[in-house]
């Protein structure tokens, strides 16, 4: 069935509208479910307030109005204009009867509320929360009963509804879900906040848990990355990297809109490399990001200052930008939008992310992996290049494992760095592993990081068992090993 985006009704919340197609549908009413503190009332208020003030009505079952206005404005989402009907259990507690209005003449929680609409007519609605009534109800069927029908008579009339239930994670809801048009369900886990769409009648929506914060501004939701969501065309033309003998063990360098991995154990310069590959991107007026979760601006800078990298001028120029990204500061989704904007917006072309480790210990989330494979996809459909840099354990011996995350799979080209001894001496080797989109040169060469910047040698000739660490001559004369 086609989802009818004409007439939707936006949250207000850019990221929520997202995952439900444009948002919610009038006239419907949509049902939010959590625990304690979940975020059920924020979200309900954001849908509230996105409209005309005199369009709303709030209708509280549990905290007093003059607590809902100031938890409101603690948020930061004024609620300045808009009604509210306090049915709040004071020194009366008669206003929780769920009898219909012909038992108990004119003094049920159903009547009230439908006096109030009748009198202001609003085209937004929020009830907060129906779990209270549903406790105080007689039975299950008289509280079904009563719902439905107010459900019925408030949307009849032209309002939207929204309705929070609150609700213990091992306790089971059998009623309100069957009685809403959709339903939003927040959890608060030790990953993260997320939000899940279950229901969502006469419309199609983003399937899956989607990870949302709480803050000042209330609720910012950020939409699972579906790669094939996004697409762009794209020429997959070789970049040169500003080291011919790099782009000669590449034939010609590695391509447009590919994913690259640079593999290679500590402080054998896989980022430098990495720097090396973005700057000569910037170099060409191509906008670049290295997002970096293993060191900080200034220990960047200078590193690339002492192999005459002018990484910090281009930042200033804007065709290179450097963000230090904080442990446990962003969780998939969220890092996925940040690189989502960076791409949509600000036109970025390549993008580097040093390092997948990094990115392991200090993105906080369920199924990480899976969600660096969807941001690779999704780059990749929009014609960026990304490189990867990827630390292995071991410093010699067993030296031929790729990486330690088994998602080499996600790699168009692998790029191998790696130590060998020589003589006694602690050298570097390069070589080029894997390239899907074209030939490459098949041997080892030395690798340097010198104050003139990078160097790669000629091959190294006369030798086997490189990739070991401890190379053995295949001639007798030590000077044909080089």
């Amino acid at each position: 069935m086609a989802d009818d985006l004409a007439g939707r009704i936006l949250t207000g919340v850019h990221g929520f509208d997202e995952i439900l197609h444009g948002g919610v549908i009038p006239r419907r009413a949509y049902l939010i479910r959590g625990g304690p503190g979940s975020g059920k009332t924020t979200l309900g208020l954001h849908f509230l307030i996105n409209g005309p003030p005199e369009d709303s009505l709030f209708i509280t079952l549990g905290e007093s109005e003059e607590q809902l206005r100031q938890n409101a404005d603690y948020s930061g989402l004024s609620m300045d204009g808009v009604a509210v009907l306090d049915l709040s259990l004071g020194d009366d507690s008669s206003t929780y009867t769920l009898l219909e209005s012909w038992d108990v003449e004119g003094n049920s929680t159903h009547d009230r509320i439908l006096d109030h609409v009748e009198k202001l007519r609003p085209q937004r609605i929020l009830i907060d929360s129906l779990s209270q009534m549903q406790c105080l109800s007689p039975d299950t069927f008289q509280f079904r009963r009563q719902v439905l029908a107010l459900l019925r008579k408030l949307t009849a009339g032209g309002a939207t509804v929204m309705f929070t239930s609150e609700q213990a994670p091992s306790e089971e809801d059998h009623t309100l879900p069957f009685l809403s048009d959709g339903i939003i369900s927040l959890d608060h886990t030790e990953s993260g906040r997320q939000c899940r769409i279950t229901k969502f009648r006469g419309s199609s929506f983003a399937d899956g848990a989607h990870y949302f914060n709480l803050g000042p501004g209330g609720v910012t939701l950020y939409p699972r990355l579906l790669p094939d969501n996004h697409r762009r065309q794209v020429e997959h033309t070789p970049l040169t990297s500003g080291l011919a003998e790099f782009d000669a063990l590449t034939h010609g360098g590695i391509e447009r809109g590919t994913v690259t991995l640079l593999s290679g154990p500590s402080g054998v310069g896989k980022t430098t490399l990495g720097a090396q590959l973005m700057s000569a991107a910037a170099k060409g007026n191509e906008r670049s990001v290295i997002y970096s979760f293993d060191e900080g601006a200034s220990t960047f800078f200078t590193r690339c200052r002492q192999v005459g990298l002018p990484a910090e001028a281009m930042v200033n120029e804007g065709n290179l930008k450097f963000e230090s990204v904080e442990p446990l500061l962003y969780n998939p989704d969220q890092f996925a939008a940040g690189a989502r904007v960076e791409v949509e917006e600000r036109g970025t072309s390549m993008v580097m992310i040093d390092s997948l480790s990094g990115y392991e210990q200090s993105v906080h989330g369920d199924n990480v992996k899976e969600r660096i494979h969807a941001l690779c996809r999704y780059l990749v459909n929009m014609g960026v290049t990304v490189v990867h840099v990827n630390e292995v354990f071991s410093i010699a011996g067993n030296q031929t494992r790729i990486t330690e995350h088994g998602i080499s799979y996600i790699a168009d080209n692998v790029i191998m760095l790696r130590y060998v001894e020589l003589d006694g001496e602690l050298r570097k080797s390069i070589g080029v592993l894997k390239k899907r989109a074209g030939s490459f040169e098949r041997t080892l060469r030395e690798f340097e990081i010198t104050p003139e910047g990078l160097k790669i040698g000629p091959p190294f000739r006369g030798l086997r068992g490189l990739l070991g660490g401890i190379p053995e001559l295949t001639r007798p004369n030590n000077e044909d090993a080089m």
